[in-house]
C-alpha cells in the first residue's frame, strides 16, 4: 500500500503523521498555508475553503471549492488541491509574486479589510472563475467587454502605489459590473458561488464587484489548462494512525463486507455532517470508512420509466448533470445549505442522517422517490415514505447503505419548493414544504405533499394529499386544504420557530403555490 499523500499547490505532502481526523484544514495550516483559516469550523463562513480537482461535467476536470474544516485529511489521499497561496504565479526570483486574476479584482476594487475571510472568498471566486460553462449572456457582451476594460485599467494600479490603487478602485464606474440578474454577473458569474462565505467587515458590494468583473481564463492559464486533464483517479486508502483506521475500499463490495464485519465503522460520505460532529462534539471512531469516490455509488441513470441518483453524487453534480430535468430538484438544490455544502454534500448522507429537517427529502417524498439499500447479502428497494421510523431512525438495518435513489417517470407538472427561514440561503429549515401536483381540466388528479421541519421524520401530508384529490382546483378546495395542512405533523418551539408560526407556513405555503399556479394560467 502507497503511503498517504496529497498534491497540495504542485507538491506531494505525506498525510502522515496526522491523525485520522485530522481535517484538511488542519493539515495545511500545520504546513505553513495559513492562508486557509478556520471561522466557525460547521462550514458555515467558507474562510478555509480550498480547490479540489474533481471529475468534470463538461470538461475532464473540474475546480470545485469544498470546505477544509469539514474534510478529512485522509479523505483526499491521491487527491490534487490549491490553496490562495498556490493561485498567484511565482514571478522571478526576488520578486513578488504574480497576482491572480481573482486575486487582483479583489484588490483593486476593495475587497478585503481585515483580510480574515478574504483566502477563502477568493477560492470559492476561483472556481466559479474556471467553472467550464460560465460564460456572459448574449446580451451581456458589451458590459462584459467593459468590465474586463476596467479591470484591466485597474490591475495597473495594483504594481503601482496603494493610494493609486484605492484612488482606482473608488473611482471605478460601479455600472461596469451591475446585471440585469442581480445573481448573475455579465461576465456569467454566478453569486451563488459565494453563499457559503461570509465577511463581517467589507461589506458584500465591492467583493461582489471584483466577481463580476474578472474576465475568462488565458490560454497560458495552468490551472485552467489543468482543466483538460482527467482528474485524479481515486484510490485504495488504508491510513491507519494511533490505533485508528480511515479507509477508502476500491469497490462497493469491498464497503459492504467490511461493514458486515466491522460494525463499529461509520460511513461517510462528503463528510458535511460527521465533520461538525468531529470538531464540534469531539467525535473520534476507530474505524471511518470513506464512500465518497466509489463507481457504483455515482452513477446517474435516466430510464424510460425513472431516473436514479447515486447517493455518492454531490448535488452539485446532480443538479449540474440534471440540468433542470426534475424542476422540483432544480428548485431545491439553490436553496440547500451553500454551494460549497453542495460541492461536498450528497442524497445518501442527508437520508442517512434522518434529520427531520434535512432538505432533500421533503422533495424526495413529493417526488415519490425510493431509496435502494445494499449489503453484503443483495438489494432491496423502499419507498422513502416507509423509509424513516422514528428521530434519525431509519428501516436501515446494520451493514446496510443507501447505494441509490429512484424516482419515477413521468413527473407531476405542478411542483414547488417552499423553504422557510431566517436568510434567504444557508440556512437551516423552519418549515421546508414541497409539491408535486397532476392537475387536469381543473381536477386534483394526484397529490404529493412532503414536509420538513414538523415532525420527528420526514412525513408526507396524506390527509392533505386526500382532500385535494378528485377536486377542482378552486380557491374553496385550497383554503380547506390549507387549514387541514395547519394541523399536519407536530411542530415544535425552538430558537428557529415557534410551533404556531411552523403551522402557520404551512398553510400559507398551499397558498402560496396555488396563487402561483393561477397567476401562470391568467398570465
Amino acid at each position: 500500500m502507497v503511503a498517504a499523500r496529497i498534491t497540495v499547490n504542485g507538491k506531494e505532502a505525506p498525510i502522515s503523521p496526522a491523525a485520522t481526523h485530522t481535517t484538511a484544514l488542519e493539515f495545511l495550516r500545520e504546513r505553513g498555508l495559513t492562508g486557509t483559516k478556520e471561522g466557525c469550523a460547521e462550514g458555515e463562513c467558507g474562510a478555509c475553503s480550498v480547490l479540489v480537482a474533481r471529475p468534470g461535467v463538461n470538461k475532464p476536470t473540474d475546480w470545485v471549492a469544498v470546505n477544509a474544516c469539514l474534510v478529512p485529511a485522509a479523505a483526499l489521499d491521491g487527491q490534487e488541491i490549491i490553496t490562495s497561496e498556490g493561485l498567484a504565479t511565482a514571478g522571478e526570483p526576488g520578486a513578488p509574486p504574480t497576482l491572480h486574476p481573482v486575486q487582483r479584482e479583489m484588490a483593486v476594487r476593495g475587497g478585503s479589510q481585515c483580510g480574515y475571510c478574504t483566502p477563502g472568498f477568493i477560492c470559492s471566486m476561483a472556481a466559479e472563475y474556471y467553472r467550464p460553462d460560465r460564460c456572459a449572456p448574449a446580451d451581456s457582451a458589451e458590459s462584459t467587454a467593459v468590465a474586463e476594460s476596467t479591470a484591466a485599467a485597474e490591475s495597473t494600479a495594483v504594481a503601482g502605489s496603494t493610494a493609486a490603487a484605492d484612488s482606482t478602485s473608488a473611482a471605478s464606474s460601479t455600472d461596469s459590473v451591475d446585471s440585469a440578474d442581480s445573481e448573475h454577473g455579465p461576465n456569467g458569474f454566478d453569486l451563488h458561488a459565494l453563499s457559503g462565505n461570509l465577511c463581517r467587515c467589507t461589506g458584500y458590494r465591492p467583493i461582489r464587484d471584483a466577481a463580476f468583473a474578472v474576465g475568462t481564463p488565458t490560454d497560458e492559464d495552468l490551472l485552467a489548462r489543468r482543466r483538460e486533464q482527467a482528474a485524479p483517479a481515486p484510490v485504495a486508502t488504508e491510513y491507519t494512525q494511533d490505533g485508528r483506521e480511515f479507509l477508502r475500499p476500491g469497490t462497493l463490495a469491498d464497503v459492504l463486507r467490511l461493514m458486515r464485519d466491522r460494525p463499529d465503522a461509520v460511513v461517510v460520505a462528503g463528510s458535511t455532517d460527521w465533520g461538525v460532529e468531529v470538531n464540534i462534539r469531539s467525535r473520534r471512531e476507530n474505524c471511518v470508512v470513506a464512500v465518497d469516490r466509489l463507481a457504483e455509488l455515482r452513477e446517474l441513470l435516466v430510464e424510460s420509466d425513472h431516473v436514479e441518483i447515486g447517493a455518492a453524487l454531490t448535488l452539485t453534480e446532480i443538479e449540474r448533470r440534471l440540468d433542470g430535468r426534475i424542476p422540483l430538484l432544480a428548485e431545491l438544490f439553490p436553496q440547500f445549505a451553500s454551494r460549497l455544502i453542495r460541492n461536498s454534500a450528497t442524497l445518501g448522507g442527508n437520508l442517512g442522517t434522518g434529520s427531520p429537517i434535512g432538505d432533500s427529502p421533503p422533495a424526495l417524498l413529493a417526488l415519490d422517490a425510493s431509496v435502494v439499500l445494499a449489503d453484503a447479502d443483495g438489494e432491496r428497494e423502499i419507498p422513502l415514505s416507509d423509509y424513516f421510523t422514528g428521530y434519525r431512525q431509519s428501516v436501515r438495518r446494520p451493514g446496510e447503505l443507501i447505494r441509490a435513489v429512484r424516482i419515477p417517470l413521468p413527473l407531476s407538472p405542478v411542483a414547488a419548493f417552499h423553504k422557510i427561514a431566517k436568510r434567504r440561503f444557508d440556512d437551516i429549515s423552519s418549515v421546508a414544504v414541497a409539491f408535486a401536483l397532476d392537475i387536469e381540466d381543473g381536477i386534483v388528479r394526484k397529490a404529493r405533499i412532503g414536509l420538513g421541519g414538523v415532525a420527528a421524520t420526514p412525513v408526507r401530508a396524506l390527509a392533505v394529499e386526500a382532500a385535494l384529490e378528485g377536486e377542482p382546483w378552486a380557491a374553496p378546495t385550497v383554503e380547506a386544504a390549507a387549514q387541514l395542512l395547519r394541523a399536519q405533523g407536530t411542530p415544535m418551539n425552538d430558537h428557529r420557530a415557534s410551533a404556531d408560526y411552523r403551522s402557520a407556513m404551512l398553510g400559507q405555503s398551499l397558498l402560496k403555490l396555488y396563487a402561483q399556479t393561477t397567476e401562470a394560467v391568467s398570465s
